[in-house]
């Protein structure tokens, strides 16, 4: 059964596209989306804000979703959330240098966060230059207990997993 709608969403870095070119097929897809009633998986690179504007406009709370991969600021942050979206946190929040992104991980509500490991990239620590598995995600199931400390490591395992069913409405 499909579950969702994605990976989806504008990537500035490469110009594989043009910007425009892709804002336009982002629409498409989140009208299809939206009309198939799937929440969608967003992914989003040095396009924050028209990520946002183009969510809000083509009303993708209505479906919600996640941001994939999460390595916004806070501002995405709070913009994804405040449309009902998850955030979703890979390998990265063990980065040495991800303090602004587990701060922001430390400050969403579990109840509105999954993990995941975007194998083969993103290898959390203590795995970093090996091929990402997706047994690692337990490193970072670890790191968002770390950054809770009033949860424990099953408290955060039990929510992320209810969130996923929920989000993807798996029994």
């Amino acid at each position: 059964n499909v579950v969702a709608y994605g990976e989806i969403g504008l990537d500035y870095h490469y110009n594989h596209s043009s910007p425009k070119e892709q804002r336009d097929r982002f629409r498409e897809q989140i009208q299809l989306a939206r009309e198939l009633t799937l929440p969608v998986i967003i992914h989003t690179r040095e396009a924050q804000e028209d990520t946002i504007a183009i969510l809000k406009e083509e009303r993708a709370s209505e479906t919600g979703g996640v941001f994939h991969c999460f390595a916004g600021d806070a501002w995405l942050a709070r913009e994804a959330l405040d449309l009902g979206f998850y955030l979703s946190f890979s390998g990265i929040l063990t980065f040495q240098n991800a303090a602004s992104l587990r701060e922001i991980a430390k400050n969403t509500p579990l109840d509105r966060v999954l993990i995941e490991t975007d194998c083969p990239y993103l290898t959390p620590v203590p795995y970093r230059g090996k091929r990402n598995e997706p047994a690692y995600v337990s490193q970072v199931a670890k790191e968002l207990a770390a950054l809770h400390p009033e949860r424990s490591l099953e408290d955060v395992q039990q929510a992320t997993t209810a969130n996923a069913k929920r989000l993807f409405r798996i029994a």
